[in-house]
């Protein structure tokens, strides 16, 4: 019998890319997957380190499979946290046999786990092959790594620089993944091609977009930096029929923005967002934000709250700030107390889950095309897969099929659609 493997992925999307890839791997490699870790060979963990409560989940996570392996079986950690941390994590974690960070093969020996010290062979995960979607959407990662440098994020310190992949592996994967909808990703999105000028040209990521387009029913793109997002990157994303924008603000106080290291400001932004819903009144609207980055007054908290009114988004993510090793923000002076941080998230989450329901009840009445992602479950293109709120519908309606559907009802981030079980919403 073919040995096995069970697979935890955490954290981003992108790190669901980087697992696929892992998996499609394995399985080329003659290992059968499980969904039970005490039933398996190979025990993989790809882990997320982008702040500490990832880490923490990394490392519970880890502990918890390496509690249930049966005998003999060997447990892996791999993804961000590896890449990050290498040697120190092998030392402070023994319950893992091996310590892989990207560019290492996982394999079931102990000679090819490249113990300490060993040289092995590396392959580029970026362009790893992969399974068949097991959903009607999946995720694409167009590029690795990120040329700018924020001052809150350790990302490019073990992602390294951009590295963009050919427009043709890109639609290659697209073909062999069999979605229906292609969601895009990268660490910078909208910089796809910048590392690679004159082989994928300027403004390569509308043409990427409109390519994947002529291929699947829905494309959407996620993590865009709002000075990239020119016009006719809006156009091309509004010709897909899926008018969703990411935009990864952060801030909106000018000066709290330059302490961050980041462009923009709160008037720009707000004109963008004018700008976009006059060419689509359909376009929905996503960003996060970072609460409590050193040096953020009361009066940048001000302007946040003033934003988060005026731009009525119809998705919010808020963080508060974690210091990360290798940043530029970690040695920086007047690092904002615990309790005023979560003061201010509260607050801004308050205000942004009203803001959210409103939006959603006014989409009552409304008839919307849903993807049929599982029995009872549908997205329109205002909700990104296994980020935003879903939409209940029938459960009689097929899965991976795109119907028309009326709204009866909004409970908070969801939508109840005429036909769904009553009770669909509160499961």
């Amino acid at each position: 019998m073919a040995q096995r493997f069970y697979l935890e992925s955490l954290g981003c999307p992108k790190n669901d890319v980087d697992s696929d890839k892992i998996i499609g791997t394995l399985m080329l490699d003659g290992l059968e997957r499980t969904d039970d870790a005490s039933l398996a060979d190979l025990v993989v963990v790809n882990t997320c380190a982008f702040i500490e409560d990832a880490r923490r989940e990394s490392i519970d996570t880890v502990l918890a499979l390496s509690k249930q392996r049966k005998d003999g079986a060997r447990v892996v950690v791999t993804g961000c946290m590896a890449e990050r941390y290498g040697s120190e994590l092998a030392e402070s974690l023994p319950e893992a046999d091996h310590i892989a960070g990207f560019g290492v093969p996982i394999t079931l020996t102990k000679k090819s786990l490249a113990v300490s010290g060993e040289q092995v062979p590396a392959f580029d995960l970026l362009n790893l092959p992969r399974p068949k979607s097991s959903s009607p959407w999946a995720y694409i990662k167009i590029a690795e790594g990120c040329d700018r440098n924020c001052g809150f994020c350790a990302i490019p310190s073990f992602r390294g620089p951009q590295r963009s992949r050919d427009v043709e592996s890109i639609l290659a994967e697209v073909d062999q993944l069999g979605a229906k909808e292609i969601v895009l990703v990268a660490q910078d999105l909208a910089s796809y091609g910048k590392d690679r000028p004159e082989e994928l040209g300027a403004g390569s990521i509308v043409e990427l977009v409109n390519r994947v387009a002529s291929k699947v029913q829905r494309t959407r793109l996620l993590y865009l930096y709002p000075s990239d997002l020119s016009d006719a990157l809006i156009d091309a994303i509004c010709a897909t029929g899926v008018p969703y924008f990411d935009l990864s603000l952060q801030h909106v106080s000018k000066v709290h923005l330059r302490r961050m290291r980041r462009w923009g400001d709160g008037t720009r932004f707000l004109n963008r967002i004018e700008d976009i819903r006059k060419r689509e009144p359909q376009a929905a609207m996503r960003s996060n934000f970072i609460v409590g980055y050193p040096g953020e007054t009361e009066e940048d908290h001000d302007e946040l709250l003033a934003f988060i009114e005026d731009a009525q988004l119809d998705w919010c993510g808020f963080f508060g700030f974690s210091p990360e090793e290798g940043t530029y923000a970690l040695n920086l002076p007047d690092h904002v107390d615990k309790s005023l941080m979560n003061e201010r998230l509260g607050e801004l989450r308050e205000m942004q889950d009203a803001i959210t329901a409103r939006r959603r009840d006014d989409l009552i009445g409304e008839t919307l095309e849903v993807l049929v992602d599982s029995p009872g479950i549908g997205r329109s293109h205002r909700e990104a897969p296994e980020i935003d709120g879903v939409i209940h519908v029938s459960e009689t309606l097929g899965v991976g099929s795109f119907v028309q559907v009326e709204i009866a009802d909004a409970l908070g981030p969801d939508l109840l659609a005429v036909g769904a079980a009553p009770d669909a919403a509160s499961r």
